[in-house]
């Protein structure tokens, strides 16, 4: 008892990490427009951040108080490694994150083996394992994607690695990562052949898993087979991709998507609680175009541009928990006000979120959520960084269709001079040699080679002025 006690934060401690460092709160700084309209003070919230007014929701199956707003750690903040050669996991930052997430009422914390390149699992469990064990819930995965580690006894071996690296001997949240990826085969392969769903059920009953889902993306006859199977399996959660534009528009978004709609409802109608991944849509409903930046921000000056996709998503009352990868402070700031409490959305709010999803279904972006499973690159490139450079571009029109476009020179200039600023040059498209290694992994099933090539045959154009 003592031993655990002196790895357990005192109060007077406490209170001074609440009060973080300027260091974590360092914004996005890069993008295309110089303006900077989608990463800067006039997209997010302002006003002081409660610690007392967090919104709860119950779970129905196990009686769980989870915050709703929860925290995704597939985005912690990054810095240089020591020896130079790249960077790792900030932990410092990631302490004074979740520090501070969990002072103002957030007790919900999401990762998996698969996030930050692997070591996600680690940083979380270092971080947590500073507070007492029954003030937050942790979910992880087992993320067994790779065929290599379809067998069952890799998978055990995963599984047992996450309780090591999260420190703890029991897991309040297991998913099967990602089913739908793969479809029926992949599904088969990676948790019915192997025993390993049963297995899991069986830890269940033994309490060293408090909750078992699963997270969906891509075949929605795999999301039917396993709700199918409820009175068998009795799912105490599933997570899904819920947002505003997701839930009539998925399919505009990424034809191997279905509508936040059904997916809630067949949730709905079996009492399953649900837990929401993507409120943003991988950030792309806080970096919207000037215009629908106005837009919003005529109905309510003071409230930041995420913070309508987060009241959108905690409105349902069937969810849980509403997860958001907050890498800066402003972030988690922003989010910490819009939950505490929530103020749920007018029918009419509804309908012009959904008036404003028609809008940006008209910007033609490329649906990647930058989670990063499709790194590291064997050959360098920044996959999700030149992807997000081209939307960037896109939100803010600075993507010409032609030398003839009226503000050609000026978007050129944006384009390129923000390509160079967001991307080093090793690692642009143009180091792409089609190997093809990154498509597989992709939940939104980009067919990431032809969009880098398409991207870099586009800037060689801008060069080149024969656009």
């Amino acid at each position: 008892m003592e031993e655990k006690n002196k790895k357990d934060i005192n109060r007077r401690d406490f209170i001074k990490i609440v009060g973080i460092s300027a260091a974590t709160s360092t914004g996005l700084l890069y993008g295309c427009s110089s303006k900077g309209t989608t990463s800067s003070s006039s997209a997010t919230g302002e006003g002081e951040v409660p610690t007392d007014k967090m919104t709860y929701r119950t779970s129905p199956t196990t009686g769980d108080r989870v915050s709703l707003l929860g925290y995704g750690c597939m985005r912690w903040p990054l810095k240089s490694a020591p020896d130079g050669n790249g960077e790792v996991i900030d932990q410092d930052a990631v302490n004074g994150l979740i520090d501070y997430a969990i002072a103002h009422g957030v007790n919900y914390f999401d990762t998996s083996p698969a996030y930050v390149q692997g070591f996600s699992e680690k940083a979380t469990g270092i971080a947590l394992s500073r507070h007492p064990r029954d003030k937050y819930y942790i979910a992880t995965k087992l993320s067994n994607f790779s065929p290599d580690t379809w067998s069952r006894e890799a998978s055990l071996k995963m599984y047992h690695k996450s309780f090591a690296e999260l420190q703890v001997d029991y897991i309040d949240y297991m998913l099967l990562h990602g089913i739908g990826m793969g479809g029926m085969e992949a599904l088969k392969g990676r948790y019915l052949d192997n025993g390993i769903l049963d297995f899991l059920v069986k830890e269940r009953e033994a309490g060293r898993i408090r909750n078992l889902g699963f997270s969906y993306h891509g075949d929605i006859e795999v999301y039917d087979y396993l709700l199918s199977r409820h009175d068998e399996f009795k799912w105490d959660f599933v997570q899904i991709q819920l947002n505003y534009v997701d839930w009539k528009h998925a399919k505009e978004t990424n034809t191997r998507n279905t509508d936040a709609e059904y997916l809630y409802g067949e949730l709905a109608k079996r009492g399953i609680p649900a837990i929401i991944m993507e409120p943003l849509l991988g950030g792309r409903l806080s970096k919207l175009n000037d215009n629908l930046v106005a837009r919003l921000k005529q109905r309510r000056p003071e409230s930041s541009v995420a913070s309508w996709a987060f009241r959108f998503a905690g409105s349902f009352p069937d969810i849980l928990t509403v997860l958001s990868g907050m890498t800066y402070m402003e972030h988690l700031q922003d989010n910490l006000r819009t939950y505490s409490p929530l103020e749920p959305l007018t029918d009419e709010e509804k309908e012009f979120l959904e008036e404003t999803a028609q809008l940006m279904l008209k910007y033609p972006t490329i649906p990647c959520n930058d989670c990063k499973y499709c790194m590291p690159c064997p050959y360098g490139l920044d996959i999700p960084a030149v992807l997000l450079h081209y939307n960037r571009c896109v939100n803010e029109g600075n993507v010409a269709r032609s030398g003839q476009d009226e503000n050609y020179a000026k978007a050129r200039r944006a384009f390129l001079v923000g390509y160079d600023r967001s991307v080093p040059k090793l690692r642009q498209a143009s180091h792409c040699i089609g190997c093809n290694q990154c498509v597989a992994h992709c939940p939104q099933n980009i067919d990431i080679l032809k969009e880098l090539h398409r991207i870099d045959q586009f800037v060689e154009q801008l060069k080149q002025g024969t656009l």
